[in-house]
């Protein structure tokens, strides 16, 4: 089987996430997701996160990889919005430090200086968010974006040793539980990321069946 549709992205922890949250919404669809939903490769050009809403980064990255590879591409572009900070980090989540290098070594710097900046927030003022808007783009220049988001407030120190980014430090609504202490089911059934799949999965589903 051919690809059908091309992940805009390199973040293998996204890859992962995104091919476990098609699988439990597909269920006994026969689609072999593997096979059928693959991440940019090495030629793919990169693209530079010019926009100022998480859609609009998004498009910018679905647009470039269907352009380059000819297949409907999907993209998605997210991040943690902390109401005391007016929504930032946000769409600068991934580069808040401005560290560069391995990816944990890059999310332990974010997280750390996030919480220094709001170290002296009482516990009643650390609302967050994920928020995650996904855009697919089809080689007809069809576009389609959906958002998802969960809530939550800001621990203290990071807990969990699952997810990746912000998860350890973002407490659950209602849940007791970090993202990060949540197993891989769990969180995409929460998650923002997961919710913005689930909005657009009509659309993904006509693609991925052809």
């Amino acid at each position: 089987m051919t690809a059908r549709l091309v992940l805009a992205t390199r973040n293998e922890h996204k890859v992962v996430e995104l091919r476990e949250i098609l699988a439990a919404a597909l269920g006994e669809s026969g689609i072999d997701l593997d096979a059928a939903v693959v991440g940019l490769d090495d030629s793919s050009p990169d693209v530079v996160e010019s926009g100022v809403t998480f859609a609009a980064n998004a498009l910018l990255k679905a647009r470039a990889a269907a352009r380059h590879s000819g297949l409907p591409a999907v993209a998605d572009d997210s991040g943690l919005a902390v109401d005391v900070l007016g929504g930032s980090p946000g769409v600068f989540s991934a580069r808040w430090s401005g560290r560069s290098g391995a990816r944990a070594e890059v999310d332990r710097a974010n997280v750390d200086l996030l919480l220094a900046q709001v170290s002296d927030v009482p516990d009643e003022h650390r609302g967050a968010g994920f928020i995650c808007a996904i855009a697919l783009v089809l080689p007809n220049g069809t576009e389609v974006v959906e958002h998802g988001e969960v809530r939550g407030t800001l621990e203290r120190a990071p807990r969990g040793a699952g997810g990746f980014g912000y998860d350890p430090v973002l407490l659950v609504e209602g849940g007791g539980r970090t993202l990060a202490e949540h197993a891989p089911a769990q969180k995409n059934a929460i998650s923002h990321r997961g919710r913005a799949v689930r909005a657009i999965l009509p659309h993904l589903v006509d693609v991925l069946r052809g």
